[in-house]
């Protein structure tokens, strides 16, 4: 792996953007196609700390029609399209590296239709995990999926996303039942349908939930939902050190207890909560957990993992049970982030999501705490332990190299540290631009070359979303 090449936007020429392209998208879509500087540079970057040139236009999709014209002019001219849900990404999937076309799907927001009694939904892409549950509610119905962010169907299917109810309820991967895509030659094909089970052919579904826009821009979602849990309760537990949390955590997984969320965040970072939400948290080693299920099963739960955070030291347990109190232990953590930005002003954050097996977690994550302290930086430090996935957050100021370098020498040992003990690069955020070192030594020369073979039958003229997850 490569580390001075790791966190670089590569150096790739810009694509030539024909006039008449820019004329021709003008004249289809009038209004919904943009030109503006301002515009063009909000497409033209995300959560990451890399910079790109902005895209040459922003077509703001109103329609599923609309994708297919402006592919088709875009293969037309043979120029990149990116697709652009509300930018929320972390590794740079939105950055035209190439130079292109943004196609904004945020419009496409409409609930197409819910199967209450099949427990699925259909959606536009444009459409948020926010609004999409505030769509079920009225039927008892949730979908689980919480990356934080209140990110698009589309884009959450697009970067595999998952984050912290993943433990009970898994993944995109396994919540996507069919899509609608429009691929690099302007053709709409569907792929799965709302049946739980299939054995019908490739399982193209899964081939293109976490494609990250590089073989069709996804058009229509349809996921699993889930009845809304009967009893919910969250508790906090503070923990003497990182090494008794994670092993209480361990315990817990082990034991088969069905616990719904467990996040973990450091002494360090709750400082920062505390700061930026006007909290008063113990500033120690914390779980956050929270438990699904009937008024008896919770009760029983909640027990069961007292007992066993007792055993590691874990002390200042605290209950809520009320919606407002849940929502505002939530809503610290899913600020965590912006927590840690602000507590660095100027700072970017070089981010990572490593995954590995939940009995090989405490040896990972304490060596990398151990190794950031060591360096200096400034970091924050969450994590979905419950599934053995977490994210550091290296703080850095852009006008340092010296800093971004440290990052990402840390970065690269965590990533080295994961792979070696039968993990991954990346849980949840996808590869991008900054994991296509990674992702090689991941997995192997031939795995990636299968992956361009793929590519290059499905988007021969290489026009969707280029220069991510790997190099052609």
């Amino acid at each position: 792996m490569n580390t001075q090449a790791s966190h670089l936007v590569p150096t790739i020429a810009l694509r030539d953007i024909p006039a008449a392209l820019i004329d021709a998208l003008k004249s289809r879509f009038s209004a919904q196609c943009s030109t503006a500087l301002a515009v063009r540079e909000q497409h033209g970057r995300d959560e990451s700390s890399f910079e790109a040139p902005p895209p040459a236009a922003v077509v703001f999709a109103q329609s599923t029609q609309d994708v297919v014209d402006a592919v088709k002019l875009a293969g037309k001219f043979n120029v990149p399209v990116i697709p652009f849900g509300v930018g929320t990404s972390l590794e740079g999937h939105l950055l035209a590296v190439q130079g292109g076309i943004s196609i904004d799907v945020s419009g496409m927001n409409q609930v197409l239709s819910i199967n209450a009694e099949d427990l699925t939904v259909t959606v536009q892409p444009g459409v948020t995990r926010k609004q999409l549950n505030e769509a079920v509610k009225s039927t008892g119905l949730f979908f689980p999926i919480d990356p934080g962010a209140d990110a698009t169907l589309g884009g959450m299917s697009a970067t595999r996303a998952s984050g912290t109810n993943a433990v009970r309820y898994g993944t995109m991967r396994e919540n996507v039942l069919a899509l609608e895509v429009v691929t690099a030659s302007g053709e709409i094909i569907r792929t799965g349908t709302r049946a739980r089970k299939s054995s019908a052919g490739y399982d193209l579904t899964r081939l293109l939930v976490g494609s990250e826009g590089t073989l069709g821009v996804i058009t229509e979602v349809t996921v699993k939902l889930y009845p809304l849990p009967e009893a919910i309760s969250a508790a906090i537990c503070s923990f003497p050190s990182i090494e008794a949390a994670v092993r209480c955590t361990i315990q817990i997984i082990q034991l088969g207890i069905p616990i719904a969320r467990v996040e973990l965040i450091d002494g360090k970072t709750m400082r920062m909560v505390n700061a930026y939400a006007k909290l008063a948290l113990r500033e120690e080693p914390l779980l956050l957990m929270e438990f699904h299920g009937s008024p008896a099963s919770v009760k029983e739960q909640a027990e069961m993992v007292q007992e066993i955070a007792s055993e590691f030291g874990g002390n200042a347990f605290e209950w809520a049970t009320t919606p407002e109190e849940r929502t505002r232990l939530w809503t610290a953590r899913h600020n965590a982030y912006f927590a840690a930005i602000q507590s660095k002003p100027g700072c970017r954050a070089i981010s990572t999501d490593t995954c590995v097996p939940i009995s090989r977690l405490a040896d990972c994550l304490l060596d990398s705490v151990t190794e950031a302290d060591a360096s200096g930086i400034p970091y924050f430090l969450l994590g979905h332990v419950g599934d053995g996935n977490f994210h550091f957050g290296y703080l850095i100021d852009p006008a340092k190299p010296e800093e971004r370098e440290i990052a990402e020498k840390l970065n690269h040992s965590l990533v080295a540290r994961a792979l070696r003990l039968g993990g991954t690069c990346t849980g949840e955020h996808g590869i991008g631009l900054h994991k296509m070192d990674f992702l090689i030594a991941e997995t192997g020369v031939g795995a990636i070359d299968m992956m361009r073979s793929i590519k290059r039958a499905l988007d021969p003229q290489n026009i969707m979303n280029p220069g991510k997850i790997f190099a052609l």
